[in-house]
This record gives C-alpha cells, sequence and structure tokens, in this order.
C-alpha cells in the first residue's frame, strides 16, 4: 500500500467507533494528517507513523486548503503511504470528494473510508432516531456555513417534513432560528442541541424552536456541536449508549 492516500473517517470521536477499515488504514500508514476534531486516542492505531496536524475549525486559525492538497502530493510522490485523517466522514462536510479530486487529477491513487458522522452519533447517544416510522420518513443534513456565505433554502428545510440535523451552527442558531420560523416551522418544534457527541463529555440541551437561541445561551453551549431539529427530538429512549461505554 505505497504511493497512495487513504481519505479517512474517524468517526465523531469516540475511538471506539472507528471501523475496521480505517484501522487497517491506519496500521499501514507512513505519514497521517490529522485535522483538529479527531480524537488523538485513535492515532494508538499508527504508532510508527510521522503525525502532521492540518487542522481547519471555524473561527480559529486553520491550515489552508492548497497547503494540505499540495502537502499530501509530496508525501505521496515520495512513496509513502498517507492516511488523511478526518473527524467524522470524510464526505458529510469534510471535502474528502474534493481532495480526491485533486489528487486524481494528480496522478495520485486514492481510496476513501468512511466514518460515522457526528449527528448520527450524538442523536442516537442522547436516544434519538434521526428517522422514525409515523414520525420522520427521512432526515436532512445541512452545514450553517457556505463557502460563499449564501443563506440557506429555509422555506424548503422548513416544509420538507424530514429531520433537520444542522452541522457548524452555534455561532448561527439565530439565524437558523428565524429562518425555518419564517418558513413556517412551528415554534413548538422540538430540538436537540448536541456538543462534543459520543465523547464522556457530550452534552445536550433539549428546546423548542422558538426558544433555541435563549437556551442555548443558557447553557454555554459552544462548538463542536449539532443541532437535530424535528419531532423525533421529543424522544429519549432509554437505549444501550455508546458514549457509557467509553474507555
Amino acid at each position: 500500500m505505497s504511493a497512495k492516500v487513504w481519505l479517512v473517517g474517524a468517526g465523531p470521536g469516540d475511538p471506539e467507533l472507528l471501523t475496521l477499515k480505517a484501522v487497517k488504514a491506519l496500521n499501514q500508514a507512513q505519514v497521517v494528517m490529522i485535522d483538529d476534531l479527531v480524537n488523538p486516542a485513535v492515532l494508538e492505531h499508527c504508532a510508527g507513523a510521522r503525525i502532521v496536524a492540518v487542522g481547519k475549525r471555524g473561527g480559529c486559525r486553520s491550515t489552508p486548503q492548497a497547503f494540505i492538497h499540495r502537502l499530501m502530493l509530496r508525501y505521496a510522490r515520495q512513496g509513502r503511504c498517507v492516511v488523511r485523517l478526518k473527524g467524522g466522514d470524510p464526505c458529510i462536510f469534510g471535502r474528502g470528494s474534493e481532495e480526491a479530486d485533486w489528487l486524481q487529477a494528480h496522478g495520485v491513487e486514492v481510496e476513501l473510508v468512511n466514518g460515522i458522522t457526528a449527528g448520527l452519533a450524538g442523536a442516537t447517544n442522547c436516544g434519538i432516531p434521526l428517522t422514525l416510522r409515523g414520525v420522520a420518513r427521512g432526515v436532512t443534513l445541512v452545514t450553517a456555513h457556505t463557502q460563499d456565505d449564501s443563506p440557506l433554502n429555509w422555506q424548503a428545510l422548513a416544509q420538507s417534513g424530514t429531520t433537520l440535523v444542522v452541522y457548524m451552527g452555534v455561532a448561527k442558531l439565530r439565524e437558523i432560528q428565524k429562518g425555518l420560523l419564517t418558513g413556517g416551522m412551528s415554534p413548538q418544534m422540538p430540538v436537540a442541541m448536541i456538543e462534543n457527541a459520543s465523547l464522556p463529555d457530550q452534552r445536550a440541551c433539549r428546546s423548542q424552536l422558538g426558544a433555541m437561541h435563549d437556551d442555548a445561551a443558557a447553557f454555554a453551549l459552544k462548538s463542536p456541536a449539532i443541532v437535530v431539529i424535528g419531532e423525533v427530538a421529543r424522544t429519549s429512549a432509554q437505549i444501550g449508549l455508546s458514549r457509557q461505554l467509553y474507555g
């Protein structure tokens, strides 16, 4: 497995949620380029690799994407096995497709390895099913941050009838709230705001759409967090939560 880049999803934080394929790639990696949101505990699977931090987080100093591209290419052309390790899933707001296309255009073999996304893990750990027969027949994943800062079609989202899972939305809760209310969603729609999904310090703030901004402020909600909006957020089943088994 040489001269190749693996774009690997590290999952939401709990190292036990790594896939077997992710572990296999890490075991054989010579260089691991790691994002900020990846739990360092997963690096036990690549003890002999060179670790390169290439963090990208909203509101913080970030490694430029063009530099990350060039660095992956450089290591691959040196004949190294490179793992680009991303939090969650590389193809859910993780730029996995962008990086794969760029590398392939430069003659580098690429393989994508899926990871469990934070929206799913965080909701499950709160006893919230993202789909539920007779309640929610689908789920919509959206990001509150767009490349050109253009607004989302809040009216369409409000009327979709699906569970909404909003990523990177802590700084835009007021905008999310206003957009959905203006779009026709009920102010009584249940909301769950989940911080540090799947980790031992996961916290959840239960609210309703009309009160979620104020409730989040009182709760001191911080990133990274996901926001689940929909009737399913009313549920809180007592299920075996993976975070109770963490470690």
